[in-house]
């Protein structure tokens, strides 16, 4: 069974994919983007990758 690990991200509407590039050489997926707590201004990316043993 794979056991993952899990972060949020706050992505910035004039980097995001400078951002989401970033996290994703580093081996996380991303399984979601949601409007953050100000409103769909800031968006929250949520992103997981499997736990290494």
């Amino acid at each position: 069974m794979t056991k993952w690990e899990y972060v949020t991200v706050p992505l910035l509407i004039h980097a995001t994919k400078q951002i989401l590039d970033q996290w994703g050489s580093q081996g996380w997926e991303l399984v979601q983007v949601i409007p953050g707590p100000s409103g769909t201004e800031n968006l929250v990316a949520y992103m997981k990758r499997p736990l290494e043993d």
